[in-house]
């Protein structure tokens, strides 16, 4: 290992971009450096990293709306006297050894300041199609990592092969560690049993869930087969409803808003029919689960069908268009692999040659590779 650093992160806004940061942090706090973490208080990153226990550094920013260009002063406003308050905060603790940014607007105070200070940053794009704020800051970046090959090319630099860095997208460790066994015990799934899940993600969950509720009938029709679907919050009740379950089915086809225990439920899966955004492509490989993806049609774009061909590409996936899984091959694709377990092995083996569950520490060593 190299001498103790501290590292800076930055990443905010959206759980998307706020667990691979989580993820990178668990695994150089192992290693034995100090993390520091800059963000919003009032973001989804102010809950989320103080309760992992890592330092937390506030700032605010806002972005701005390109349709209203106006709002970009107010927003290099708050840019510029951000970074005048990490200046002050790091000239009283020191400056990090690196910084890393994950992609959101809240990267840019840190690194513009890393810029002017001398400290050496990374940058690390989750999605296939890059965010303006890593578009941004990628000129004095030292590296950029991504998470799928689609993203290579808008950082690739002439005379610079080796400036992007393959690494995965890192998956949070209570997912890595998911356990088979105790979450078909949780789930009450006998071991012998195929275990079909479903979810939407935050977006666009609708459609998938009609489209399951009306496979209802053909998928209980197959006696060892138990079915897990996540609705989401706002199509829980409208689901629930929607497939009136008996008592008898509801011992087969559980129902609920939202998975608390991911890791668990994807060990226990044989199976998962889902949306493909970014952080879902990531936990599917890293606990090397078949899949069929369904993208999100409405996604910038386009991005959900190419975060999906990693998975596709390798054999390890499925990939349906929402516009088709109203018709009768969808629902044969799908109860084609709910019965063949062999080729379920075979998409099961191609996903771990893909090495998802070491994209953290392939990531940290990024990071001390700046030291």
């Amino acid at each position: 290992m190299t001498d103790k650093m501290t590292v800076a992160i930055a990443a905010g806004g959206t759980a998307g971009h706020i667990n691979p940061a989580l993820a990178l942090a668990e695994e150089l706090h192992d290693r034995g450096h100090h993390v520091v973490f800059v963000g919003q208080s009032r973001k989804l990153e102010g809950r989320l990293v103080p309760e992992a226990g890592f330092d937390f550094v506030p700032i605010t920013v806002t972005g701005f709306d390109r349709s209203r260009p106006w709002t970009a002063l107010t927003s290099l406003w708050r840019v510029n006297k951000a970074k005048r308050a990490l200046a002050s905060h790091f000239s009283k603790v020191g400056k990090p050894d690196a910084a890393i940014g994950f992609g959101a607007y809240v990267e840019v105070p840190l690194l513009g300041w890393c810029k002017g200070a001398g400290v050496p940053y990374l940058l690390h794009e989750q999605n296939s199609v890059p965010g303006l704020a890593n578009k941004m800051m990628n000129p004095h970046a030292a590296r950029v990592c991504i998470s799928v090959p689609a993203a290579r090319s808008v950082f690739e630099r002439e005379g610079d092969p080796d400036h992007v860095l393959m690494t995965g997208n890192p998956v949070r460790r209570s997912v890595i560690e998911g356990d088979r066994a105790r979450g078909r015990k949780a789930l009450g799934v006998p071991e012998d049993a195929t275990l079909l899940l479903v979810f939407g993600g935050s977006l666009g969950a609708q459609h998938l869930n009609e489209r399951a509720v009306s496979l209802k009938n053909v998928l209980l029709s197959r006696k060892n087969l138990y079915v897990l679907h996540s609705t989401g919050a706002d199509g829980f009740e409208e689901t629930e409803r929607a497939l009136a379950l008996t008592p008898e089915e509801a011992k087969r086809y559980r129902v609920q808003p939202y998975i608390d225990n991911m890791g668990d439920m994807l060990a226990a899966a044989d199976l998962v029919l889902s949306r493909s955004g970014a952080s879902s492509v990531a936990e599917i490989a890293a606990l090397a689960v078949p899949s069929i993806l369904v993208p999100y049609p409405h996604a910038t774009a386009d991005h959900q069908t190419t975060n999906a061909r990693y998975l596709v590409d390798a054999g390890a996936g499925v990939l349906c268009a929402d516009a088709d899984i109203d018709g009768s091959a969808f629902a044969d694709e799908l109860l084609h692999l709910v019965d063949d377990a062999a080729e379920r092995d075979v998409m099961r083996q191609a996903a771990r040659g893909l090495a998802q569950d070491r994209a953290a520490a392939l990531l940290a060593d990024a990071v001390e590779g700046l030291r």
